[in-house]
């Protein structure tokens, strides 16, 4: 039985969050009707609203649908929170977001993006080539397409392209047909305890794919020979010895050009438009499944030529004569060093102004190090406080501390306010904002001070 059909009126708590709301726009196309509550409004929130989707933002029982089938809540709602207590205490079907996810991908051909980075970006290159290509999909993606200004789309093929998400191993309920693992970093320690119960569960999830699947796999990932399935494929945009790699590359005016060689088969002229090495690699996993799934070259080509990234991904907020502004969502030490590199490689003389956000107590204690070490490669670095999330404050654990263990001169722990003015004053160049919280919220006003 088909759990999805019966869902005529759904409820999420935490809409606004960027998986729950793929999943509200889901149910709203299959004709449901859809509401929630959030903490706050969003653009995000704003946009669901336009589409019809009722929210309200007080946590207010007589505010929420009591004729809900289901109510979906996000990990981030504490567990006091009092529409998810009575919901509980009522005997609703009160699921996470993770088990619409596994009763979708029971019923479909699935095509499931993990690793601890890259999975929103590598999950929107793969959703955009098969829309571009006609191949058709239905997407749930971890973040705006900039193409198309979402993070949903359906499609009556019965094809989804999901990111398929570690913490707390969520990724374990999905029904991969094909599966793709970007990377196995250390992340969410306070779920998984030690980097080894990680990769534990990164190895479980390609168990998942079904006989006769694909798995697409970052070349050189640690457990690489316990990563096994009918068709197994390995990238890697600057080594020879992985299945599809990258050939002639060529910086243009900030975009790469290049050829994807596999033993197989070639690509040339290649154009992707979207800055950062580590965005090679990303599209490199995209391509060999649009090669695996016999989509034609010249449709590839078009499809990778035209896609214009992720919002926060690697995105140029501001790029003028004076002064370049890239937003990115990165919070983990690779991500940084990937972002920086990127950044480097189209830039290479200019310097570099980095304002990091930590996010969560947690991963900064547990990776503290590694951030430092990121942190030092820029030419000067502003640090905002640490942006908790779903986490309580942990004494000890602050900005101050990473700051602390950084050795580059030019560096400051700074407040939002104090952030503003020293902008207003200095207006660097080149500036780099990142982080997982807040601080898109500053974007704007950070790209018109340095506009005007």
């Amino acid at each position: 039985m088909n759990k999805l059909t019966e869902i005529k009126n759904i409820y999420f708590i935490g809409i606004g969050g960027i998986g729950m709301s793929a999943l509200a726009r889901y149910f709203l196309s299959k004709g449901a009707v859809v509401s929630g509550y959030d903490k706050t409004p969003t653009k995000l929130t704003s946009s669901l609203e336009a589409e019809g989707i009722q929210i309200h933002y007080s946590d207010d029982i007589s505010l929420a649908d009591q004729n809900a089938d289901v109510v979906v809540y996000t990990p981030a709602i504490p567990a006091h929170h009092t529409e998810l207590t009575y919901f509980r205490e009522h005997q609703y079907t009160v699921v996470k977001r993770s088990d619409i996810l596994q009763w979708i991908t029971e019923n479909s051909f699935n095509i499931c993006v993990a690793g601890t980075h890259g999975k929103t970006t590598v999950t929107s290159m793969i959703a955009h080539i098969l829309r571009h290509s006609n191949y058709g999909c239905n997407a749930f993606l971890g973040g705006i397409a900039a193409n198309y200004h979402t993070n949903f789309w359906s499609h009556e093929r019965n094809v989804v392209v999901v990111e398929a998400d570690e913490y707390d191993r969520s990724f374990l309920k999905l029904f991969p047909d094909i599966a793709v693992i970007t990377s196995m970093d250390p992340d969410h320690l306070d779920i998984y305890g030690t980097a080894e119960e990680v990769e534990n569960a990164f190895v479980q999830f390609s168990e998942k794919v079904k006989p006769n699947g694909c798995l697409v796999t970052k070349h050189g990932l640690t457990r690489t020979a316990e990563l096994k399935s009918a068709h197994h494929f390995t990238y890697d945009y600057k080594n020879e010895a992985a299945s599809v790699y990258v050939k002639a590359l060529q910086v243009v005016n900030g975009s790469y050009h290049f050829s994807v060689v596999s033993p197989q088969w070639v690509l040339n002229d290649m154009v992707l438009h979207m800055g950062g090495l580590h965005n090679l690699d990303n599209i490199l996993a995209a391509i060999t499944i649009a090669k695996h799934l016999g989509i034609e070259d010249h449709k590839i080509r078009l499809a990778v030529e035209s896609f214009k990234g992720v919002k926060r991904r690697f995105e140029y907020a501001l790029k003028s004569a004076k002064h370049i502004l890239i937003d990115d969502y990165a919070h983990h030490p690779e991500e940084l060093n990937a972002l920086i590199s990127g950044v480097r490689s189209i830039f290479p003389n200019e310097k570099l102004t980095l304002i990091f956000q930590p996010h969560l107590y947690s991963r900064t204690k547990d990776q503290a190090d590694g951030f430092a070490k990121s942190l030092d490669s820029a030419d000067e670095v502003l640090l905002l406080p640490i942006y908790p999330a779903r986490e309580l404050p942990v004494e000890g654990v602050n900005s101050e501390m990473l700051l602390n263990k950084m050795t580059l001169y030019k560096k400051q722990v700074i407040q939002k306010d104090a952030l503003i003015d020293w902008m207003g004053i200095h207006k660097p160049g080149l500036v780099v904002m990142a982080g997982a919280g807040d601080i898109d919220a500053m974007v704007q006003v950070v790209k018109n001070i340095l506009d005007k």
